[in-house]
C-alpha cells in the first residue's frame, strides 16, 4: 500500500487498454450542447457514464437541474478530520463539424494517429476528466480508501458558457461546501510541462455598429457627400486599440501585474511549437513578456466586421456598418465596468454615432488565486515528485472558465491542473490529445490523490 504502487495501478489501467475503451465510449456521445437536438444525450452520458463511473467508486449521486441544465453531483465522505475536495469536469462538447475533420478522422470515434488519440471531447473535456475519476480508482484500489473527502460536479452546458451553474452552486453552498476545488480543463502551458493555473481571465463580447441611414447609395452618385459607417467604425476600433494592439481604454487595464504574479510569470515561457502560430513579439502591451500579456494583462480583439455584403460587394456606400469585440481581462478590471468605460471614451473620441450592447453570450469575470498560497505550493510539490519535472504555475489561464463559481460564490481555494496542450484544437476540427501527456496526467493525478490522504495536507488534521 504505497504511493508507487497507485501510480502504477494508474499507469496500468492506461497500458492495458482499458482507460482508451472508457475514453472511446465516452467520445461516441454526441453531446453537443449548442445542438439542441442533443439534449437526451446530455441526460444519457450523465445516466449512463458519469453515475454509473463514480457509484462504482463508492461515491452517493444525483443528478440535479437547474434553468432546465442536467448537473451530476456525486460525494464520498470518509473523515471529519480529513479535508474535502470538490472536482469538477463537463460532459458537453461543441459542435462536432463532422465534415471538416481529415480524411479518416471523426469527431465521435476516437482514432490513434501519430501518437495522438483523436475525436470531439477528448481534451475539452471527456478526456481530462475521465483521467481524474481513473486516477481516484488507482487510490482507492491501492489503499481501500482514498484517505480524504471527495466531491465532484459534471455539467453539461459549459460550452453554453455554463447556464445554471453559478444558481445551482449558489442554493446549494451547503452541499458543495469544501477545502479546495481542484479540477481539470484548458491546456498546460506546453505539452512536456505540468502545469498548475489558479483562476482564469474573464471574457466579455459585445458589438459595436453605426446605423447611418436606411439602404445604401450609389457611391458614384453619392460619394464624398454621404458618411461611410464602415469608415467611421474603423476609426472608432482605433481609438481603442493602437495598430500594435495595445489597448488605449484605460479602464479596461489594471493598475498593474501584481510582484507575486511576476515571480510567477518569470519562470512561464510561452512556446509556439511546431504546428502553432508564431508569436509577433511587437504585438500587445510594450514592455511585458509574452506570458505577462497572456496571462496578466488584458487583450482586445475584433473577431468579425462587417459593412455592405461582404460576399457580392457593390459601388454604394453602405447603410450600417458592424463589428463583434471581445475583451479578455485580468483581476483588477471589474465586468460591470466594461462597456460604460467604452461608452464614455467614445464619446469623448468624438463616436457618439457608435452604438454599443453586450453580445448574447455572458460574460466571464476575471480570477485569480495567490500563486503563494498553501494548496498551490502543496500541489506544485506533489506534481513534482510524480513527474520529475517542475510545473508551471499559471495565476490564471489566457481564456475563460467559469471558475467565479467556485472562487467567489464558495469561496474556495482553486488549483486546476490541465490534461491537454495548446495546439490540441479544441473548438476546432481533429481536436486530439497526445498519448503521452495522458499516460502522464493518469499518473500525477494518482500521486497527487494519494497526497491528499497523507498528513500535512492544507485543511487536514495532522492528528493521524
Amino acid at each position: 500500500m504505497t504511493r508507487d504502487a497507485a501510480i502504477a495501478r494508474a499507469v496500468s489501467y492506461f497500458t492495458s487498454g482499458r482507460f482508451r475503451k472508457d475514453l472511446a465510449r465516452r467520445i461516441a456521445m454526441p453531446t453537443e450542447s449548442q445542438n439542441p437536438d442533443r439534449a437526451s444525450v446530455l441526460d444519457l452520458y450523465i445516466e449512463t457514464e458519469m453515475k454509473p463511473a463514480f457509484e462504482a467508486l463508492g461515491f452517493a449521486g444525483r443528478i440535479l437541474s437547474q434553468e432546465d441544465w442536467p448537473f451530476l453531483y456525486v460525494e464520498r465522505h470518509e473523515d471529519a478530520l480529513r479535508p474535502t475536495v470538490l472536482g469538477y469536469g463537463h460532459g458537453d462538447v461543441v459542435r462536432g463539424l463532422d465534415n471538416d475533420w481529415d480524411d479518416g478522422l471523426s469527431p465521435w470515434q476516437l482514432t490513434e494517429r501519430d501518437g495522438r488519440w483523436y475525436g470531439r471531447g477528448v481534451a475539452d473535456n471527456k478526456g481530462q476528466h475521465t483521467i481524474n475519476i481513473g486516477a481516484l480508482r488507482a487510490v482507492i484500489e491501492t489503499r481501500g480508501k482514498l484517505g480524504f473527502n471527495a466531491k465532484y460536479l459534471i455539467e453539461m452546458g459549459e460550452e453554453r458558457l455554463s447556464p445554471g451553474l453559478h444558481a445551482l452552486v449558489a442554493a446549494h453552498k451547503e452541499l458543495f461546501r469544501a477545502d479546495v476545488l481542484i479540477a481539470s480543463d484548458g491546456p498546460r502551458l506546453s505539452a512536456t510541462r505540468p502545469t498548475v493555473f489558479l483562476g482564469s481571465r474573464g471574457a466579455i463580447s459585445f458589438d459595436i455598429w453605426i446605423d447611418a441611414r436606411k439602404g445604401g447609395h450609389h457611391s458614384g452618385n453619392w460619394g464624398g457627400l454621404l458618411s461611410d459607417p464602415a469608415i467611421q467604425l474603423a476609426h472608432a476600433i482605433s481609438t481603442i486599440a493602437s495598430p500594435s494592439g495595445r489597448i488605449l481604454v484605460p479602464e479596461w487595464l489594471p493598475m498593474g501585474i501584481p510582484d507575486n504574479v511576476r515571480r510567477a510569470l518569470a519562470d512561464c515561457e510561452i512556446e509556439s511549437g511546431a504546428e502553432g502560430p508564431q508569436i509577433d513579439p511587437d504585438w500587445g502591451e510594450p514592455g511585458l513578456t509574452p506570458a505577462e500579456k497572456l496571462y496578466g494583462w488584458c487583450s482586445f480583439a475584433v473577431p468579425a466586421f462587417e459593412a455592405g455584403n461582404p460576399r457580392t460587394p457593390v459601388g454604394a456606400i453602405p447603410a450600417r456598418a458592424w463589428a463583434r469585440c471581445q475583451l479578455r481581462f485580468v483581476v483588477g478590471v471589474e465586468v460591470e465596468n466594461i462597456l460604460p468605460a467604452l461608452r464614455r471614451h467614445l464619446d469623448q473620441c468624438g463616436f457618439s454615432q457608435v452604438q454599443i450592447a453586450q453580445a448574447n453570450d455572458a460574460a466571464f469575470r476575471a480570477t485569480r488565486l495567490d500563486p503563494e498560497h498553501p494548496w498551490v505550493s502543496w500541489a506544485v510539490d506533489s506534481i513534482g515528485r510524480t513527474t520529475g519535472k517542475k510545473p508551471a504555475i499559471l495565476p490564471n489561464l489566457g481564456g475563460s472558465l467559469p471558475n467565479d463559481a467556485f472562487s467567489e460564490i464558495l469561496q474556495l481555494p482553486t488549483v486546476w491542473i490541465p490534461h491537454s496542450y495548446p495546439g490540441c484544437s479544441q473548438h476546432a476540427p481533429n481536436e486530439h490529445l497526445p498519448v503521452n501527456i495522458a499516460r502522464e496526467s493518469l499518473a500525477l493525478m494518482a500521486g497527487l490523490y494519494w497526497d491528499l490522504g497523507e498528513p500535512n495536507v492544507p485543511g487536514a488534521s495532522n492528528a493521524d
